[in-house]
């Protein structure tokens, strides 16, 4: 018989979220859908709790940073669903989807939101590697003889 209680078992929960706001976030490779409803202040990304999904301190304080600046941590639940990139890009991702959903749920937060900048897409991405070069723009190293 095996103890159950030694082994870390994930469980992805199911969430009703009917009444909610959606939002699409996108940065670098990474693309996040996010659902938005009044609620308790739960945040789920791919059936997840954050703090289990985002191990990192740095990336579960980018994810919140939204509902701190609109002064809302525990008034909405989220459930986001992220695919693609890194967890940088996710946590990037995951920022812009909230702040456009909390923007459509309660529009007179778009000023402090747009005033921090989490409205705004940043559309950077990795530049692609070159033929005859060691990265995007890094040649080799050049030799006369």
């Amino acid at each position: 018989m095996e103890n159950i209680s030694s082994k870390t078992v994930k469980q992805k929960i199911k969430l009703d979220f009917k009444d909610s706001k959606y939002a699409t976030g996108r940065r670098k490779r990474s693309i996040a859908k996010v659902w938005v409803k009044k609620g308790s202040g739960k945040i789920h990304v791919n059936g997840l709790k954050m703090n289990e999904y985002f191990k990192r301190p740095v990336h579960q304080i980018i994810v919140t940073r939204p509902l701190e600046i609109s002064e809302s941590t525990t008034s909405y639940d989220i459930k986001c669903s992220v695919k693609g990139g890194g967890l940088s890009g996710q946590a990037g991702a995951i920022i812009l989807g909230i702040s456009k959903a909390l923007i459509a749920h309660d529009e007179t937060l778009k000023k402090n939101l747009k005033k921090d900048k989490l409205t705004t897409r940043d559309s950077r991405v990795v530049e692609r590697k070159k033929y005859g070069h060691r990265k995007a723009r890094r040649s080799f190293q050049f030799s006369k003889r």
